[in-house]
Order: structure tokens, then sequence, then C-alpha cells
């Protein structure tokens, strides 16, 4: 859809330019900005004045560049607070860092995507894409299978038209047909794996972290490496990961945290 018939209107079309800036992790030209995007020159530079006078964005006039403003900073806070479980989770992610010394990933889904808001690292760190913050696949995670294996079939349907089914390593399920056998397997155990689909030599073992009535809420996950253990010793973990992620639920539930599809 082009920038001037944008479904959810002028809103619609000014987070697309928050998230223009935001992608390039660093301040960002105009030039940059108009080149990239599908908005004409005069309605990006009326969009970046609103966004720049809201706070939303700082503008360098010596440099020209856009970065995004502190008032997102104080939004981004607060819907951590508010619709994160990483602050009812912080416990709960400590004790399952420390019984298996592997590295700990707690996951949400945005918009089909997988959302890691937080995470502890391995005794022994290893480098991997996951970090708090990051927003990652969700066919070929284990965080993002788990929570997928879950959802209603109507939310499953848009999640799945949401997946670039891009083919990371020899182990990625590439395509949709693929991905819903694994989720059937998924459903049947009550967990997920990372077979090295998304970064070679990652593994892990995931759980979904469901609400009283059944819904997704979050996923949580051990993962580790090939040269440091295997699948069947962290599926060997997965009663342990299941008794974590129903803690999380119960505590979730007891603060009334809101149910996602």
């Amino acid at each position: 859809m082009g920038a001037e018939g944008h479904a959810d209107g002028t809103v619609g079309k000014a987070l697309d330019v928050l998230d223009m800036v935001a992608s390039h992790g660093r301040p960002v030209r105009f030039s940059e900005l108009l080149t990239e995007g599908a908005f004409p020159k005069a309605t990006l530079y009326r969009f970046l004045q609103t966004l720049t006078h809201q706070g939303m964005l700082v503008h360098d006039p010596e440099r020209g560049t856009y970065a995004l403003g502190v008032r997102l900073v104080r939004l981004a806070h607060a819907a951590w607070a508010q619709s994160s479980l990483a602050p009812i989770a912080r416990p709960y992610l400590d004790e399952l860092a420390e019984k298996t010394g592997e590295t700990i990933h707690l996951a949400q889904m945005d918009l089909g995507q997988v959302l890691y808001v937080d995470k502890r690292n391995a005794a022994r760190p290893v480098e991997m894409f996951a970090q708090a913050g990051k927003v990652g696949p969700a066919y070929c995670t284990g965080v993002g299978k788990a929570m997928l294996a879950y959802l209603p079939e109507e939310a499953l349907e848009a999640a799945l038209a949401r997946q670039s089914f891009h083919r990371h390593t020899e182990h990625t399920l590439d395509t949709p047909v693929k991905l819903r056998a694994e989720l059937e397997a998924i459903r049947a155990r009550g967990y997920a794996f990372d077979r090295e689909e998304h970064e070679p030599g990652i593994i892990c073992c995931a759980v979904p972290i469901l609400s009283r009535a059944g819904r997704v809420i979050g996923a949580l996950s051990v993962t580790s490496t090939t040269a440091r253990t295997t699948l069947a010793a962290l599926e060997a973990r997965a009663g342990l990961i299941k008794d974590i992620a129903a803690r999380i639920s119960a505590e979730a539930e007891s603060w009334r945290f809101p149910e996602q599809g």
C-alpha cells in the first residue's frame, strides 16, 4: 500500500515514519528517508516536523539528522511496565538461569513476530541474535513456534501471513506446510525446539506461557549451543521450564495482565 493510501490514515503514516527512523539504529538524514520511503517530499517533511514538535523525534540542525526522541523512551518504559511480562517474570527468570546455567529468553508476540522482552545470559555467555528489545522471526525460533502453536486458527493464519519463510540455515522450516506440521507436534508434546533453524549452532527448548483461558501471553526458553549440549539434554529441562512458565502465568493473572491473542 502506498504512503498516501495508508489504511490507518495520518496516525498510521506517522508511525511508519517513526519505524523508518528507528530501523536505521542511528541518526538518519532526510535524504535517506526520502529515498527509502514512499512519502512525497512535502509529506515526509511535514510528518518529521510534527513528530519533532511532539518530542517523538529529535532533530540535529548541524548534522541535518533525525533520531528517536526522549518521549518515546518514556512511552517505552511505561509499555514495558504495564504490558510486558518482564517485570513480573524477573525472579522466575533468575531462578531458571541459576538452575540451568544456560541462556534464558522471555518473549511475547508482536504482530506475528517475536519480541524479546527479557534475557538472562548463560554462566558462559554465547553471542547470539536474541537480545531484549529485539524483534525476531516467529517461524524459526523456539519461542516463536511455541506461541504460534497455541494461537487460535484465525490469529495463526494472520501470523503466518507475516512470516518471510526465509531459509536462514539448512534446518529452517521454510514453508507454511512444514511449519504447520511442526506446530501440531509442539501442541502434542507441549514444548518447542529450535534445531539450529535461525542461527547455526544455536538450539533451544521453549514453552508457551498461557493464561488461565488458554490464550498466549508469551513464551520462555532455555537456549544453548551444539558445542555445549544437545537437544535431548535441553528436552530434559522441559518439565522445569513448564513449571516456571506456569508460575509466571499465575503471577500475570494475579496482576491482571492483559490477555493477548
